[in-house]
């Protein structure tokens, strides 16, 4: 089965055309360097409006079936980012060990990062997750967070998600035998 991954850009000025989004196809190109499973992304670049993030994010999750989906930008204090309220209004339940990991790695290259509101959340079969939206800043949230991301992909009945494990090692307990 193919793993469908939905990646949804949040941004006005890449979304009218002012500046090409770097952050999107920076996700991409990660996550294709740690996934060896066939995937299949589902790929927008769409304005800060709440109410249009989350049509996108339901849609992604009920329609798609994506069962990973990544938001780029809109999680600092500026008035038009609104991309974690708009993802706790999707989610049935809240993952907050993804932001606060996302932060404690970005503290280590920028004091700004106590300033991010990165959040992730469960939707049905679908893990969304929040990123900044520095392309440099994508693989440096990624790496800390991502071992943990198929197994809670499994926990909730998505699609099995299988990594190269010489560059990017998930965790996913061991099964006991049965006697």
């Amino acid at each position: 089965m193919k793993v469908k991954i939905g990646i949804l850009t949040l941004s006005d000025r890449a979304s009218d055309g002012t500046y090409e989004d770097k952050s999107g196809p920076a996700i991409k190109e990660v996550l294709g360097e740690w996934i060896v499973s066939e995937c299949e992304y589902f790929y927008e670049v769409i304005p800060d409006e709440p109410e249009l993030i989350k049509k996108r994010l339901k849609y992604m999750s009920d329609e798609l079936g994506c069962s990973l989906i990544l938001t780029t930008g809109g999680t600092g204090p500026a008035v038009r980012d609104v991309t974690p309220e708009a993802t706790e209004d999707v989610c049935e339940k809240m993952m907050p060990g993804f932001g606060e990991l996302m932060r404690a790695a970005s503290l280590k290259y920028v004091p700004t990062a106590i300033l991010s509101r990165q959040t992730a959340g469960i939707r049905g079969k679908s893990l969304i997750i929040n990123l900044p939206g520095q392309p440099k800043a994508i693989r440096e949230c990624l790496e800390p967070i991502f071992p943990a991301v198929p197994y809670c992909i499994d926990l909730i009945e998505g699609a099995f998600i299988e990594t190269d494990e010489n560059v990017m090692k998930v965790f996913r307990p061991k099964q006991k035998k049965i006697s």
